[in-house]
């Protein structure tokens, strides 16, 4: 009897962290505003892409390896062919950037972020996000 209570709750518990984890999957989560807003001292390889030169920037960690950083691939195409010159889009490979990726707390792929002209993180979505807050996204910057 306890064994089929521990296997329930085991079964309950697995149920609930996977519906959790699938409800936040590409959702945009903002990360911060204003001037403190995801402040960090600029990594090289963000100076390198672009980030913080007055324009703001999608970037995207994806691999060879991961199936869904395709569709982040056309979501993003989809924005910026909307807006030509809104932003910039910057990907990166995982296994070629794994420092940054640390630093920036990519713990699964498709992970997107959003910055603002001046380089500060302001949105992040693990999962493909929708075209629609990714554009939402932009126009609050």
């Amino acid at each position: 009897m306890i064994a089929a209570i521990v296997l329930v709750t085991v079964i309950v518990a697995t149920l609930a962290v996977g519906t959790a984890l699938r409800t936040r999957s590409g959702k945009l989560r903002t990360t911060g505003a204003g001037a403190s807003a995801g402040t960090h001292e600029l990594h090289p390889a963000l100076a390198t892409a672009g980030v913080g030169d007055g324009v703001p920037v999608i970037l995207h960690f994806s691999a060879p390896w991961c199936g869904p950083c395709a569709a982040v691939r056309r979501v993003v195409v989809q924005v910026l062919d909307r807006d030509p010159g809104r932003a910039r889009e910057v990907e990166l490979d995982l296994d070629e950037n794994p420092v940054l990726a640390r630093k920036l707390g990519v713990l699964s792929l498709p992970t997107t972020f959003v910055f603002d002209g001046e380089g500060r993180e302001r949105f992040r979505a693990s999962g493909v996000p929708s075209v629609d807050d990714l554009r939402t996204a932009l126009s609050s910057l």
